[in-house]
């Protein structure tokens, strides 16, 4: 029987095409996660396991929660005054949801980048800076600085211009100052929200191969639409989808070769080829 796109869309998720791992303890697990806008859900009992120094890949449709899930992993949907949370999401141990948690501790160890470039209205240097000043990370600062541009490639772009507004160079350098201003505090997981969707094709290929460099230090969870990006760069990818309720769940989660290879669900073989988006 053939499904058309509504179909393959409201069909329920099953936990058998969710990839658990029983040899490693996850840095990173999300269970039964559900977060709501106004008391009308947007994500819906999702479960995940992030394991240590990989490349996670969140895909699916437009308005499948992708934003939205990768927010409650560094408790960013807080500042939303409308968000509720259900669920846990353990880090280190804890349930960072738990009500002696401060997110703002949870928020250095767990850095973001954004969509678009957001440096701050402040030099360079004072960008990367940021995050150890305020963090009580004086000591060597120019030391922090340098280190985080050039893990983040771009020192030999910029190491002339730190005093230079942060907004005064190119979006490619702007979003690698961004990555250098998370990685300045020394995360232990950075969540990308599509970060190269706003570059050229050039941009975007120095931010990947700088998200595949840093994956030997840190754990990567990027959003992205673009699922040649999420093939190139990931080791792991999850689909979500959201059906006509607009509640999204994730339907398949596993190694990119089984995703994009050979999946699980006829949604995902769907989306992959192209059949819904």
């Amino acid at each position: 029987m053939t499904l058309n796109n509504t179909d393959l869309l409201s069909q329920a998720g099953s936990a058998e095409n969710i990839l658990k791992f029983d040899d490693i303890e996850p840095v990173l697990e999300s269970n039964d996660l559900s977060v709501a806008y106004n008391g009308n859900t947007a994500i819906s009992d999702v479960s995940i396991q992030i394991p240590k120094n990989s490349v996670v890949s969140l895909i699916g449709p437009s308005g499948c929660g992708k934003s939205t899930l990768l927010r409650c992993f560094n408790r960013m949907n807080d500042l939303i005054p409308s968000a509720s949370v259900e669920g846990t999401v353990s880090f280190a141990g804890q349930n960072i949801y738990a009500p002696d948690v401060d997110p703002t501790e949870i928020r250095f160890r767990i850095g973001m980048v954004f969509q678009r470039p957001n440096p701050f209205p402040k030099s360079i240097y004072e960008n990367v800076a940021f995050g150890p000043r305020i963090n009580g990370m004086t000591d060597d600062l120019d030391e922090i600085v340098e280190t985080s541009l050039r893990r983040a490639a771009v020192w030999e772009e910029v190491k002339d211009r730190l005093s230079d507004s942060g907004l005064s160079v190119s979006g490619g350098q702007q979003q690698r100052i961004c990555i250098a201003r998370a990685l300045a505090v020394n995360p232990e997981v950075v969540l990308m929200d599509e970060p190269a969707s706003a570059l050229d094709p050039i941009s975007t290929q120095a931010i990947e191969q700088l998200i595949q460099e840093l994956s030997n230090e840190v754990t990567i969870i990027i959003v992205t639409h673009n699922m040649q990006q999420a093939t190139r760069i990931s080791n792991y990818s999850a689909v979500m989808m959201a059906g006509e309720e607009r509640i999204g769940r994730m339907i398949e989660y596993g190694t990119n070769e089984q995703v994009f290879g050979n999946p699980k669900d006829e949604r995902t073989e769907a989306y992959v080829t192209g059949r819904i988006g």
